[in-house]
């Protein structure tokens, strides 16, 4: 809680690529992390692509993934407002909008070349649809 907060949930660099030479941390420390990590992003997909992003080192954490999982952590006490409401019909009388968002990141992961989109729909002030794929 006394950490210094950011505004991103992750870094542009690739985690894989610092990792290489790093010391390995706890397994089971860095796997509760990512738990309470994933079910948070229940309400909080803004930091599914973080959460996701380190899910893929708990077999072999390192230092690097650790720092990682931290900087989601701080980006989470930063936005601590954040998150899906659903407002009541009061609160939504004369917003009948449906908005979408969406983004890609092509061929961002170095080691498979993969991409990264995602979308979000939104019905009023209420996110009604979300997804987030590689």
């Amino acid at each position: 809680m006394d950490c210094n907060s950011v505004s991103t949930s992750t870094e542009a660099w690739n985690i894989a690529d610092l990792a290489e030479e790093d010391k390995q941390v706890d397994k089971i420390l860095f796997r509760q992390m990512i738990g309470s990590l994933r079910y948070i992003c229940n309400t909080r997909p803004d930091i599914a692509y973080g959460v996701v992003l380190v899910s893929r080192f708990m077999e072999v954490p390192k230092q690097t993934h650790l720092i990682a999982v931290k900087r989601v952590m701080r980006y989470l006490k930063g936005t601590i407002g954040f998150g899906i409401t659903f407002p009541t019909k009061q609160n939504n009388k004369n917003n009948k909008k449906l908005v979408g968002f969406s983004d890609a990141v092509w061929c961002g992961n170095k080691m498979d070349r993969k991409s990264t989109s995602g979308y979000l729909f939104s019905f009023g002030d209420a996110p009604i649809s979300w997804c987030s794929k590689k």
